[in-house]
C-alpha cells in the first residue's frame, strides 16, 4: 500500500473557493466514510480545519486512488469536479509524508508555526480511529507526525510567541488589551478567542452562540458573560471587538447590523469562520476595521532561523520514516525465506527417518541440530545483510532479488505482510501530548 494526499487549502485557493469546501464535523466524518468504502483506497483519514480540506489514504493503486477521492470530495461538497481540479494539490509516497509533517510542524499554516495544528493532526487520527477508517499504516503515519510535530516545537522556537490565526487576527485589527469584547460562536476557535481575550486583559468578554448552553460553559470558563444569538445586534452597540467564528453556512453579522451598531465609531471586527460570518460589504463601514482569514493568510511567525531548522528537521524525519517503511517492506521476504528453509529440513529429517529407522532419540537429535545449524549458517550472512540494506532507497529491490534467487513463493510473502501489524496498529490511540486546533 502507499500513501496518497488529495487536498485543498490557502495555498492553492482563493478564501472564496475554500468556502465551497469547507467542511462540518458531519460532512468529514461522511467522507472519510464513502472514500473508505471505495475499491482502491484501504484507509482514509480527513484533516478538515479553517484553511485546509485534506484526504489522506492508503491505496493500492495512485490514478484510481485519486480518482475516486476527487471524485467523491466533489460529490460531497457539491463543487463541480472541473472548477475543483485546478485547486487541488496531490501528494504521493515520499511526498505525501513530507507533507503531513510539513502540516504537523505548522510550515504550512496560514500563520506559519501557529501553535494549533499539531492538536488538529491529532483529532484528525483519534476521529479516523473512533470510525475505523484508519488502520495501521496511516495510524503510523499520523503518530510519527504528532511526534515530528512536538520535536520541532521542543528543539525550535516555532511556536515560541505562541502566535495562532486568531492571536494574528487579534493583533491585526488592533490588539485588544481594555476593550469590550464580542466573541460569536462557542466552537474550539472561538474557546481559543475568549481564553486570549481574557488573558490579555480585555476589558470585558461576552459570548454569542446558537446553542445557548454551550455559550454559559464558554463564558463561566473565562469569567465572561453568555448571551442568545438573538441578542447579539443589541450586543455589538456595547462591543468596540467582535470576533465571530461560527459553523454556520450563511452570513451571520449583516451590514446592516454592524453599521447600525458603529454609528461611525472605532469598531475592530475578525471573522476567523470558514465560510464566512461577516458580510464583505462590512470592510467598507466608516471606522470598521474588518480583518478575514483572506487578510490573514499574508501573515507570518517564526523567524527565519526556526524555519529553517524546522524543514531540517522535517526533512530527516522524512528521511527516517521512509527508511523504516523500507526496512520492514523486506521484513517478510526474510521470514518466508527462513519458513521455506524450516520447511525443507523438516522434510529431509522426515526422509532420512525413513531410511534410517534404526536411530536412536540423541542420534536423531544431533543430526537435526547439525542440519539446523548448517541452514542457519548459510542463510544468516544474506538475511542480516538484506535487513541493513533495506532501509536504503533501492532495499525493496534486494528482497525482490532474494525471492528470485531463493525461488520463494510470492503468495508466501504475502501472507506474512498480511499477518503481521507494523509500527503502531490501529488501536494505539492518539498522542495525548498534542491539544487544540486550526478550526473546530
Amino acid at each position: 500500500m502507499s500513501y496518497l494526499v488529495v487536498g485543498i487549502s490557502h495555498r492553492s485557493a482563493a478564501i472564496d473557493v475554500l468556502e465551497r469546501v469547507a467542511l462540518d464535523a458531519g460532512a468529514a466524518t461522511k467522507l472519510a466514510l464513502t472514500v473508505n468504502n471505495s475499491p482502491a483506497v484501504a484507509e482514509t483519514a480527513v484533516l478538515a480545519t479553517c484553511n485546509r480540506t485534506e484526504v489522506y489514504g492508503s491505496v493500492d493503486r495512485f490514478h484510481a486512488g485519486m480518482d475516486e477521492i476527487t471524485a467523491i470530495l466533489s460529490d460531497i461538497t457539491g463543487v463541480p469536479l472541473i472548477d475543483l481540479a485546478e485547486h487541488l494539490y496531490v501528494h504521493f509516497e515520499e511526498g505525501a509524508v513530507a507533507h503531513l509533517f510539513q502540516v504537523a510542524v505548522g510550515l504550512d499554516s496560514m500563520v506559519v508555526g501557529e501553535s494549533q495544528i499539531l492538536g488538529q493532526v491529532k483529532e484528525t487520527l483519534r476521529v479516523g480511529q473512533d470510525l475505523e477508517t484508519v488502520g495501521s499504516d496511516l495510524n503510523a503515519l499520523f503518530q510519527h507526525a504528532l511526534r515530528v510535530g512536538k520535536r520541532a516545537r521542543t528543539e525550535t522556537g516555532i511556536d515560541s510567541a505562541g502566535r495562532s490565526v486568531v492571536s494574528a487576527g487579534l493583533e491585526a485589527v488592533g490588539g485588544f488589551e481594555n476593550r469590550r469584547a464580542l466573541i460569536v460562536g462557542a466552537g474550539s476557535m472561538a474557546s481559543l478567542a475568549a481564553q486570549t481575550l481574557a488573558n490579555g486583559g480585555a476589558r470585558s468578554v461576552t459570548v454569542a452562540n446558537r446553542n445557548y448552553d454551550r455559550a454559559v460553559v464558554l463564558a463561566e470558563r473565562i469569567g465572561g458573560t453568555a448571551i442568545r444569538l438573538d441578542d447579539v445586534p443589541k450586543a455589538l452597540h456595547d462591543a468596540d471587538l467582535v470576533v465571530s467564528c461560527t459553523g454556520a453556512r450563511g452570513v451571520v453579522l449583516t451590514e446592516e447590523m454592524i453599521r447600525d451598531a458603529s454609528d461611525g465609531r472605532p469598531l475592530g471586527v475578525l471573522d476567523v469562520a470558514l465560510p464566512r460570518d461577516v458580510a464583505p460589504e462590512v470592510a467598507r463601514i466608516p471606522g470598521v476595521a474588518l480583518v478575514t482569514l483572506a487578510d490573514l493568510a499574508r501573515t507570518a511567525g517564526g523567524s527565519e532561523d526556526d524555519i529553517d531548522e524546522v524543514r531540517r528537521i522535517v526533512g530527516e524525519e522524512s528521511g527516517s520514516f521512509e527508511a523504516t517503511r523500507r526496512a520492514a517492506s523486506v521484513a517478510p521476504t526474510v521470514v518466508a525465506l527462513r519458513a521455506m528453509a524450516s520447511g525443507l529440513v523438516d522434510s529431509e529429517l522426515a526422509r532420512l527417518e525413513r531410511r534410517l529407522p534404526g536411530l536412536d532419540e540423541h542420534e536423531r537429535h544431533e543430526v537435526e541440530r547439525t542440519i539446523r545449524r548448517v541452514v542457519d549458517k548459510v542463510l544468516h550472512n544474506p538475511t542480516v545483510r538484506v535487513k541493513e540494506l533495506g532501509g536504503d532507497p533501492g532495499g525493496p529491490t534486494y528482497a525482490d532479488a532474494l525471492r528470485q534467487l531463493f525461488a520463494l513463493d510470492q503468495a508466501a510473502v504475502d501472507a506474512v505482510t498480511a499477518a503481521k501489524t507494523p509500527g503502531e496498529t490501529s488501536n494505539t490511540r492518539a498522542d495525548a501530548g498534542a491539544a487544540g486546533g486550526e478550526q473546530a
